[in-house]
């Protein structure tokens, strides 16, 4: 029977009154390739740990403990064992406040930090440890949003397919930073930066697999911004589509975006409304499919299996873990949900 292994990270304790976490730490699962019953193998615990990021060569797994400033958050490294266990190889100090998403790149892991604004970089040694932080770009700027976007507030870390750029949703300041590898540092590209537009709030980016293309979820109004790389190297804003149905009413708060490995769907989900919503990559722009309501509570972070058969959506607030096979159409159907992984939040596949 064919296997996907991945793993959930989960929120472990009070954050803010939004994220109040009852999870264990990190949960080693497989999922059947057949049926998409997923089972749960280990469970690792540690702090908070929202989101994780596996390397390229499946041996070792990081995450940082999402926890404000004042509670010492920091950067850690697993090696993954052979029954896909975990074992604590170390862990390095984050100077930043909830560190909230997190990339391997090459030989170094890049981390987010939202409260604060930043982005740290560490390199890895040829065990997998992290060696100490050699880089903090502090953002800076604010935007038109006054109370969520007062500051800078770097949410995402996106690697473009060409594993030489590097560029950080800003959230707070509605722009895209961009980064390259100059000898050996990840060093700001200030002309390369992308403007996203006001008020926005980009949260996450995901990039087509020529790398010309890219989609952004704004988490402030749950429009996709859709960008795209001109002759002068540069990617510009062409377009937008909201992601909600006229009948919504309430505050949009998009919380993902995924792309199929195909290429053909884009996929984005929305908390509040507690739906994904799904595109049909047409050219430049993208075609409504369908809104499917999962029916859970605060869906924050799916995946889709390298196979391209299955998305796993995870619902902060009620438990739930949800497995969707993926149809020809690109539309959902729900195959199998469990509440066994408490505050799921996110969810990462081996390659």
């Amino acid at each position: 029977m064919a296997i996907s292994t991945f793993f959930i990270g989960s929120y472990t304790q009070f954050l803010s009154p939004e994220i109040v976490g009852s999870g264990d730490g990190i949960s080693s699962a497989q999922l059947s390739e057949e049926t998409g019953v997923l089972s749960v193998l280990h469970t690792k615990k540690t702090i908070s740990p929202s989101y994780l990021a596996i390397s390229a060569d499946n041996q070792y797994l990081y995450c940082s403990t999402e926890v404000i400033e004042e509670e010492k958050p920091v950067v850690q490294a697993y090696k993954i064992n052979d029954d896909f266990s975990l074992e604590f190889l170390n862990g390095q100090p984050i100077k930043g406040g909830c560190p909230c998403h997190i990339e391997v790149f090459d030989n170094r892991v890049l981390v987010a930090c939202y409260i604060s604004g930043n982005m740290l970089e560490y390199p890895l040694d040829e065990s997998g440890k992290l060696l100490e932080c050699i880089n903090n770009h502090q953002h800076s700027g604010s935007s038109i949003n006054l109370e969520r976007q007062e500051a800078p507030h770097a949410h995402h870390v996106a690697v473009h397919p060409n594993h030489s750029d590097v560029y950080i949703c800003d959230l707070g300041i509605d722009t895209i930073k961009a980064y390259e590898v100059i000898v050996g540092k990840l060093t700001p590209i200030l002309n390369k930066d992308i403007a996203i537009v006001k008020g926005g709030g980009p949260r996450h980016l995901v990039f087509n697999k020529d790398g010309n293309v890219g989609y952004v979820i704004n988490e402030l109004t749950s429009e996709v911004s859709v960008i795209k790389k001109r002759e002068n190297k540069k990617f510009e804003q062409i377009g937008s589509h909201g992601s909600l149905p006229e009948s919504y009413q309430d505050i949009p708060s998009a919380s993902a975006i995924r792309i199929h490995p195909d290429g053909k769907f884009l996929y984005v989900a929305n908390r509040k409304f507690d739906g994904i919503t799904i595109f049909r990559i047409e050219g430049d722009s993208l075609d409504l499919v369908e809104y499917k309501k999962t029916e859970g509570k605060e869906i924050r972070e799916f995946n889709i299996s390298p196979s391209g058969k299955w998305l796993i959506a995870c619902h902060q607030n009620s438990n739930d873990t949800v497995v969707y096979e993926i149809l020809t159409n690109g539309k959902l159907n729900e195959a199998y949900r469990t509440k066994e992984i408490k505050t799921p939040v996110c969810v990462a596949f081996l390659k």
